[in-house]
């Protein structure tokens, strides 16, 4: 499980006392001064939890947000400020942040987000990585045998989709027969589940 976490806050002191409160619970914390300074590596850092401050004087944490959005860094986010805004709070949430925190942060809270962001970091690099193992396998198909996944899952029978394609039953069975072979199971449920995994929006 990853135990990255960026901290931008414009605030030295904040950024020190929550750096070395998350490093007291094995977390690895990379603080940056401005917004300007993570948007500048972001890219090239490895997927973690963000921290952001709400209010800083070039970008603020919304606006940083939507950015590394924007860039493809759709990462657990918690933003944080010193100033109560119930409609900053919305917008945090509907740009996708997993909690909103005021100054002072209760330690335990913080914490707690942050170990749950990093489960669902977890869990989404593990559906990215079942993703992109189905689409080697259903790269690995012919076109041919494409069309009879589709149609398998679909629900429609041999004969059916024999009708379909023009073709014999022992064609399809052969079709078939090779589908199982290199996605590593016969299992229609589990050959279905293959191609609607690979349908799906990455």
């Amino acid at each position: 499980m990853s135990n990255l976490v960026y901290l931008v806050d414009d605030d030295e002191a904040v950024r020190k006392a929550l750096s070395l409160l998350l490093e007291t619970v094995g977390l690895k914390v990379f603080s940056f001064a401005s917004p300007e300074m993570l948007l500048n590596q972001a890219t090239s850092l490895a997927p973690g939890c963000l921290i952001l401050d709400i209010r800083m004087p070039s970008i603020s944490g919304l606006k940083l947000q939507k950015k590394l959005t924007e860039q493809g860094i759709n990462w657990p986010t918690v933003v944080i400020s010193g100033h109560g805004d119930v409609e900053a709070c919305r917008r945090a949430f509907r740009n996708g942040a997993m909690d909103f925190l005021s100054k002072p942060v209760d330690e335990q809270d913080l914490i707690d987000i942050i170990q749950k962001g990093h489960a669902m970091l977890e869990l989404r690099q593990q559906m990215s990585a079942e993703r992109a193992e189905a689409v080697a396998i259903i790269d690995s198909l012919t076109a041919r045998e494409q069309e009879v996944l589709a149609m398998l899952a679909k629900g429609l029978m041999t004969k059916q989709i024999a009708e379909a394609l023009g073709l014999s039953p022992r064609t399809v069975e052969s079709h078939r027969a090779a589908i199982s072979s290199k996605a590593g199971t016969s299992s229609t449920a589990e050959l279905t589940r293959l191609w609607l995994q690979v349908q799906k929006s990455p």
